[in-house]
């Protein structure tokens, strides 16, 4: 017989439903492990109807210990969701497990071992108990030297997050760094760094627009060099006015603090996810009419 105090344990564990903890117990004779298999099985099946849903909320974090960090993004589908402790502690979670492996790629990530399971079985039972699709989308990690710092900022209490390394400076310093990323959305740190290809299309362009100016071939390309330079300030950390101090780029703002950057990691929570434009009042409708 199947008790209640049965079911409840059940559901303390896994934080199913009471009916569904009830099934699971009388679909395996009341054996408790074998139900905890089925209503992860089931989890896993209700997880796959989410599919096709879109997760572009969710948060961003950086964990640190030392001298390794890692930054993440878990995605949901409502920021109500993101908002939720039960999420964030998934995130916590995920985080913990990653800062202290050595994983590299999202497959290795994927089938890291928590005391919960894989973390791929974390993002299962989690949107099984939660009734959103949840994604860990992605991840670094990042060991600095020991006259290096990090620099950790979130902006928005985690829809944006910046992981800098920055030599032979304060905290503080390699903290404004961040927000300067954060807030400015460089592409890259130096000028080196950019993409050639990029790089020769925003000349093409550049050229483009300064003959549709009326400009001769030979002024143009000297228009060009100027202009390339204001691109340089939009897409490289280094190159831009400091948000601080605009009478100095954030190159010169760290050297004059004795140190250089290192590396920047810039996550913001959905970006090249094409997020859905539900029309509310029609889903609505739809609902009702299937009543």
């Amino acid at each position: 017989m199947i008790s209640a105090s049965m079911v409840k344990d059940l559901r303390e564990t896994t934080g199913a439903g009471m009916l569904d903890c009830k099934k699971a117990l009388e679909a395996n004779n009341g054996d408790f492990d074998k139900a905890l298999d089925w209503l992860r099985e089931k989890g896993m099946s209700t997880a796959k109807k989410k599919e096709a849903r879109i997760a572009a909320e969710g948060l961003a974090n950086i964990y640190v210990d030392g001298n390794n960090a890692v930054i993440i993004e878990v995605n949901s589908e409502t920021d109500f969701v993101a908002k939720n402790e039960e999420f964030k502690k998934l995130v916590d979670s995920i985080g913990a497990a990653l800062l202290n492996s050595d994983v590299k790629t999202m497959e290795e990530a994927n089938e890291l071992e928590t005391s919960e399971g894989t973390i791929a079985d974390l993002i299962v039972n989690a949107t099984a108990k939660i009734g959103e699709k949840l994604s860990f989308r992605r991840f670094e990690r990042i060991t600095k030297n020991d006259n290096e710092v990090f620099g950790s900022y979130l902006h928005l209490g985690g829809k944006i997050a910046v992981l800098t390394v920055v030599s032979d400076v304060e905290e503080a310093i390699a903290k404004d760094v961040s927000m300067q990323a954060a807030a400015m959305k460089p592409k890259y740190v130096t000028i080196e760094e950019v993409d050639p290809s990029e790089l020769e299309h925003e000349r093409a362009v550049l050229k483009e627009q300064a003959i549709n100016e009326g400009k001769p071939a030979d002024i143009a390309e000297k228009m060009v060099a100027g202009r390339i330079q204001k691109f340089y300030k939009e897409i490289c950390l280094e190159e831009q006015p400091f948000i601080k101090d605009g009478d100095v780029n954030v190159k010169t703002f760290v050297k004059n603090n004795g140190g250089k950057i290192v590396s920047m990691l810039r996550y913001e929570v959905g970006e090249g996810i094409e997020k859905r434009n539900d029309d509310f009042a029609a889903e609505v409708m739809s609902q009702i009419n299937n009543i």
